[in-house]
């Protein structure tokens, strides 16, 4: 029995086997998504090989203490933003073995949002290494707190093999 969808576990089953290929680690840093994502690529047999931490940072304190966000970006942006995901993933891969990371951070609801971000807002970063990021913001609409999170799931596995492999 699996816990994903069958588009989630393929696309991570893929990924999985992608990163072991080319010998990359990869990393997590998630707000939103509470470890969806590092629970999605650990499902999957062999994934010990490539994925090396996944970071669980809900609350502001964390994702500066753990990732070295800055207290400026979230004060000024909020941690709803481009620059938050952007600092979160170049936390990620400074604070692991990864050689590339993937962050979110967003609003899954049902309370929490606003005219400015609403809910179904997420930004999805995604970072090697050698510097490549790549940002999406995503606004997914209210699909209620468990369909925002699978679609930001299915984004950033998207994310991490694009920034893995095709930048």
């Amino acid at each position: 029995m699996t816990l994903w969808p069958g588009d989630i576990e393929a696309t991570a089953a893929d990924l999985i086997a992608s990163l072991k290929a080319a010998g990359l680690m990869a990393a997590t840093a998630e707000s939103c998504t509470g470890g969806l994502i590092a629970g999605a690529l650990t499902e999957i047999s062999g994934s010990s090989a490539v994925v090396d931490r996944g970071f669980v940072t809900y609350s502001n304190e964390a994702k500066m203490d753990l990732l070295g966000v800055s207290a400026d970006t979230l004060a000024r942006v909020g941690a709803v933003s481009q620059e938050t995901a952007l600092e979160m993933v170049a936390g990620a891969l400074k604070n692991s073995r990864a050689d590339v990371a993937v962050a979110v951070t967003g609003i899954a609801g049902p309370g929490g949002g606003s005219p400015e971000k609403p809910v179904g807002l997420v930004h999805i970063a995604a970072g090697t290494k050698g510097g490549a990021r790549l940002h999406r913001e995503m606004r997914y609409g209210d699909l209620g707190r468990t369909g925002v999170r699978l679609a930001t799931l299915s984004t950033a596995l998207e994310m991490l093999r694009d920034v893995a492999f095709t930048t």
